[in-house]
């Protein structure tokens, strides 16, 4: 099978949820691939998977973080998005290497923070507590020199806003400033959208 081939196969495997959890390990043994592109897709499914079936993906949650030292950001974005979308499922699954994300706060590439803010807003959702002490580090990314790490950043704040307003509190004048300074419309709408979740 080509990888044009495979990577269809694989669009299609993603549409049917119905065997989904009987195809995990197939998926996972594409991990294994020397495509990049078909290895992307694979940690892709395998966090859409994993939020399915938590129980399903644990014993493979090491297999997939061991990427988030690839020197293809592609793939380490990838891994992180996974990571997110497992954990909201399951946090225990993925709590060996939470600590670890926060290092990509500060990658070089603008989509590897970019699914940093995302997989935190994630497992934000079901486990907000761990975040408390962390938040300073979300504050720094309001002020990415990225337009779309700008635009994603104050989505954290919204999320866990929600659920524990008294994280946000101390950031609520800095979101107003960049809701009133910010170049981007989007930046501005989402830290307003933010303000508002907290109140």
């Amino acid at each position: 099978m080509t990888e044009a081939e495979l990577y269809k196969s694989l669009g299609a495997l993603t549409k049917d949820k119905e065997v989904w959890e009987e195809n995990i390990p197939y998926v996972e043994s594409l991990l294994t691939s020397e495509s990049v592109k078909i290895k992307s897709k694979a940690l892709w499914m395998l966090g859409e998977m994993g939020l399915a079936f938590p129980s399903s993906i644990k014993s493979r949650v090491a297999t997939i973080a061991s990427f988030l030292d690839s020197t293809e950001p592609l793939l380490r974005e990838r891994a992180i998005n996974a990571l997110g979308r497992i954990g909201r499922g399951c946090f225990n699954s993925v709590e060996p290497y939470w600590n670890n994300l926060f290092r990509f706060a500060h990658d070089e590439d603008a989509s590897v923070r970019l699914a940093f803010i995302w997989a935190s807003e994630n497992i934000a959702t079901n486990t907000p507590d761990p975040y408390k002490d962390h938040m300073h580090l979300f504050a720094e990314l309001l002020h990415d020199q990225d337009d779309k790490v700008r635009m994603e950043a104050p989505e954290i704040f919204r999320v866990l806003g929600k659920r524990r307003p008294d994280f946000v509190k101390p950031y609520i004048d800095r979101l107003q400033s960049i809701a009133e300074t910010d170049s981007n419309r989007v930046v501005k709408i989402h830290c307003q959208g933010a303000i508002r979740a907290a109140k």
